[in-house]
């Protein structure tokens, strides 16, 4: 079978139909119960190409092996991807276009034809003028984030099925949920996995090679006010979401935050308000690619909140606490002391006719937590775009090469 024959479209259009979209403000595990309607089917699926060694446990992660057919003794690979897509857009009805010899003019979304899909908007796309690409239909995101990496690793796994003759050890395929509120790996059992070393599939561009992450946390700062009646306030009210807005207002303007920083630039993000006059809380993301500085960010962060305080009378009561909670650090930390990761991978891009982009992540993979959990993991590229919107779109020969990429990892591995 030649590379450019793999179903891999075909398996990523019926699992981008599953609404597995993940729920940041859930207590459970997995954050939806939906997200395994999909992994159900990932079970079913790979039962049927003849895998023996296939779970869903009750957390929802899916774990398959495939044996090692050689005498040789070699390391466990782990593959993984996961199977929630983002809060950010809508994941349900998602409609997967399949646009065949893309001509290069403005892709209209035929569910809003207000969204379009453009060069302009998105340079990449003109390496497809001539090539087949996948789109939503306007309403919803696409889910190429990251069911693109999880067809491509299935798609891996029928090639090694049906080429018995390609000699590899013993793989693992690993589907994790909720990914996307940052607790893909909570719940997994690495011992039960028995992998030695992983890669992610839940890269952009073709050519993306990934082993460094910004290093997060989160970080909650809540603002006790004095409440008072509104008829009666004079001189006793000291209002909670006002004090919210001078601190936010309090923020450097031109850097300091996503909308200005770019490369291995850190920033501290205020991504959701909530309450009222008496009590509010701002909750911030906070990015470096240096670990060091997330603590000199928390510091700078507290000091512009207590200066607002000190500086306005009418806040002279009020109180101001923080909760900073880790989230993932850099996986480079753990992927340097082990480089044949890096190096077999680079060869197996090359054998493929890739030529890799080794560059930092500007977010966090499950590969940042497995790293830091004993399993170090990069991310190699799955070819997805403008993820976590209605603009999502993939090309399905990135699909493609991302398989043969993989296959030529086991080989040489």
């Amino acid at each position: 079978m030649a590379f450019d024959q793999l179903q891999v479209a075909q398996r990523f259009m019926r699992y981008v139909q599953i609404d597995t979209q993940s729920d940041p403000e859930s207590n459970s595990f997995p954050s939806t119960d939906k997200q395994k309607n999909l992994s159900r089917l990932l079970v079913q699926e790979l039962e049927e190409m003849g895998i023996q060694q296939v779970e869903m446990d009750e957390h929802g992660y899916v774990m398959a092996t495939l044996l090692s057919n050689s005498n040789e003794a070699k390391p466990v690979l782990c593959f993984c991807a996961h199977v929630d897509t983002a809060p950010d857009c809508s994941g349900t009805g998602v409609k997967p276009i399949l646009h065949k010899n893309y001509n290069g003019q403005p892709l209209v979304l035929p569910d809003d034809p207000t969204q379009m899909i453009t060069t302009e908007a998105y340079p990449y796309l003109k390496n497809f003028i001539g090539k087949d690409i996948i789109s939503a239909s306007g309403t919803t995101l696409l889910g190429a984030d990251d069911k693109a990496g999880v067809a491509i690793i299935v798609e891996l796994a029928h090639y090694l099925i049906t080429h018995p003759e390609l000699q590899h050890g013993t793989l693992k395929l690993l589907f994790t949920p909720d990914e996307e509120v940052g607790r893909g790996t909570d719940f997994l059992d690495l011992k039960k996995l028995g992998a030695d070393y992983a890669y992610t599939l839940d890269g952009g561009e073709l050519g993306c090679f990934e082993m460094e992450t910004f290093s997060a946390d989160s970080l909650t700062m809540d603002i006790q006010g004095v409440i008072a009646h509104p008829g009666a306030a004079k001189g006793v009210m000291q209002n909670a979401i006002k004090i919210a807005g001078e601190i936010i207002a309090a923020l450097p303007k031109d850097s300091w935050s996503p909308e200005h920083t770019e490369g291995k630039q850190g920033f501290i993000h205020p991504h959701h308000i909530s309450g009222g006059a008496e009590k509010a809380s701002i909750e911030f993301l906070i990015r470096d690619h240096a670990t060091f500085k997330l603590k000199e960010y928390t510091q700078q962060l507290k000091e512009i909140a207590e200066k607002v305080l000190l500086q306005n009378p009418d806040f002279s009561k009020a109180t101001v606490h923080f909760k900073v909670k880790e989230q993932y650090r850099n996986m480079k930390e753990v992927i340097d002391l082990h480089p044949i990761l890096v190096e077999k991978a680079l060869m197996a891009y090359q054998m493929a006719g890739v030529t890799p982009i080794v560059e930092p992540i500007r977010g966090g993979t499950d590969g940042s937590r497995l790293s830091f959990l004993g399993l170090p993991a990069p991310n190699i590229f799955t070819g997805m775009q403008a993820i976590h919107s209605k603009h999502e779109w993939i090309g399905v020969a990135d699909m493609q090469k991302a398989v043969e990429v993989l296959v030529h990892l086991v080989e040489i591995f």
